[in-house]
């Protein structure tokens, strides 16, 4: 039989490439969130979940997506309100990813509090894309899995294996505050201009998921070094897919990637880096190389692709600067407290 890393990686390559040919070829809206969600649901190695937890997960996402719509009309008349709201939203949703153990929901209510406000903002008809193009991605990133899982699936467990616990009240509280003064930023920055700074706003939701888990020492190779490394892959996804631009061998060059990164993220190929940050890497070059080929048909690609790519540095530094900062204003007020203890 298989190796088991082996099957985990053509497992995660294939869900991720199906569901991106079946989201492009169906013009579905915003087809590039579809592959997206297959990295984030493929990623942890279990099967995939049943129809009632499918039903389930949606119900949840329209009641989180739900809440971005209702936010919107807020938005226009009391903006500062509305804000407020948004700040306490994201700290809410990272306490449930961090202190309950609910990283999905945290995610989509992540998502949910930011996307959507800001495509209303423009136009109303937009949100409802997004919240559209969020459902269908879900749904179809879940069929998918249905589909590749009997062909590689996992070793037959007789005990499932113990979840990780949540962290305690005082840290999980803290990483939700860290985790909201990064991606706020971002969103008041994209409600200015929804249209261009959309891909931004995941790219923040990423950020923040990926800050609660590194610390300040190892935040800097940890958030750079994975947001440089998906911009190198989406410009060399770019290039090969240029010379046959076709949807089989966007499918084709999204499977051979998509392995190459589940062998890191399974450790079948060597790396000393944590998944997490493979994770970005994915996640980064995908949001990247979406809006670049729907750039294609029409606009220049390039010159949209370096304003993006720029973007998302400049928010990858400045979360950077977050985290060192609010962790020694952390460390001397522990200090403080300490000596006069």
């Amino acid at each position: 039989m298989m190796p088991l890393g082996a099957r985990r990686t053509f497992r995660f390559g294939a869900v991720v490439a199906l569901s991106l040919v079946l989201a492009y070829g169906l013009a579905t809206p915003m087809p590039f969130l579809a592959p997206i969600f297959a990295v984030l649901l493929t990623a942890a190695p279990a099967p995939p979940m049943g129809p009632k937890q499918l039903l389930g997960l949606l119900v949840v996402v329209t009641i989180t997506l739900g809440i971005g719509l209702v936010l919107m009309p807020l938005l226009r008349t009391y903006p500062i309100s509305a804000v407020m709201m948004i700040a306490a939203g994201l700290f809410a949703s990272t306490y449930l990813g961090v202190g309950k153990g609910k990283a999905m929901v945290g995610t989509l209510l992540t998502i949910g509090l930011t996307m959507i406000p800001a495509a209303g903002l423009l136009e109303i008809t937009l949100a409802r894309t997004v919240v559209k193009g969020l459902l269908i991605g879900i749904g179809m990133v879940v069929v998918c899995q249905w589909i590749v899982y009997p062909l590689f699936p996992e070793d037959p467990v007789r005990v499932a294996p113990p979840k990780a616990p949540p962290a305690d009240p005082q840290t999980a509280a803290w990483l939700a505050l860290r985790t909201m003064l990064i991606v706020l930023p971002s969103v008041m920055l994209a409600f200015t201009n929804p249209t261009l700074y959309m891909p931004l706003i995941m790219k923040s939701v990423m950020l923040g998921q990926q800050g609660c888990l590194v610390t300040a020492r190892a935040a800097g190779y940890e958030l750079l070094g994975s947001t440089f490394l998906g911009g190198a892959f989406a410009i060399a996804f770019w290039f090969v897919l240029k010379f046959w631009p076709s949807l089989w061998m966007f499918g084709l060059w999204m499977l051979l990637f998509g392995m190459f990164f589940g062998a890191k993220l399974y450790r079948v190929i060597a790396t000393r880096y944590p998944a997490s940050f493979w994770i970005n890497v994915g996640v980064t070059m995908l949001i990247l190389l979406g809006p670049a080929v729907q750039d294609s048909a029409g606009s220049d690609p390039s010159s949209a692709f370096i304003r993006r790519f720029s973007l998302f540095v400049l928010v990858t530094v400045y979360a950077w600067f977050a985290i060192l900062l609010l962790e020694w204003l952390r460390e001397r007020t522990s200090s403080r407290s300490a000596s006069a203890a």
